[in-house]
């Protein structure tokens, strides 16, 4: 499993097509979520865990040494496919490392449960939709996280 985290000031996300906010939240974590075949339950557990933890924002010394939770920021979590695209062979992205929906859907909305049982603010996408997302990043910060591999 594997979560591209931005630092942001604020994020929304729209359908594509349509002028009406699907989500927005305020300071916080922006969280673009991707699944492959081996993920499961464990996997989902562990980066949630490791997202509310995740220590981006700045204490009053200017370090980064305080959590989402501790900021009582929020998290937007959008389903991120392409983040199993594969670019080695040729200039078209292959997506056989993503999980199939039917795998992947259930495993994404674990992840979002799993953050909110910390008490964070969570708000999301659609799954599977064509969406168009905004967001300031603050710093900028972006991190790539990843399920430890079996």
């Amino acid at each position: 499993m594997r979560a591209l985290v931005q630092r942001v000031r604020q994020a929304a996300v729209t359908l594509t097509g349509s002028p009406e906010i699907l989500s927005e939240i305020g300071p916080g974590l922006l969280v673009f979520l991707g699944v492959t075949h081996a993920d499961n339950q464990q996997d989902a557990a562990w980066l949630a865990a490791k997202v509310a933890r995740l220590r981006v924002f700045e204490d009053d010394q200017g370090k980064m040494n305080r959590s989402v939770q501790d900021i009582k920021g929020s998290v937007l979590v959008v389903s991120q496919f392409t983040l199993y695209g594969d670019t080695r062979r040729g200039n078209r992205p292959g997506f056989d490392q993503a999980a199939r929906p039917e795998m992947a859907e259930p495993l994404y909305e674990s992840f979002v449960a799993l953050l909110r049982e910390t008490g964070l603010a969570v708000a999301t996408g659609r799954f599977a939709a064509d969406m168009q997302v905004a967001m300031t990043n603050d710093g900028p910060v972006t991190l790539l996280l990843e399920s430890p591999a079996r």
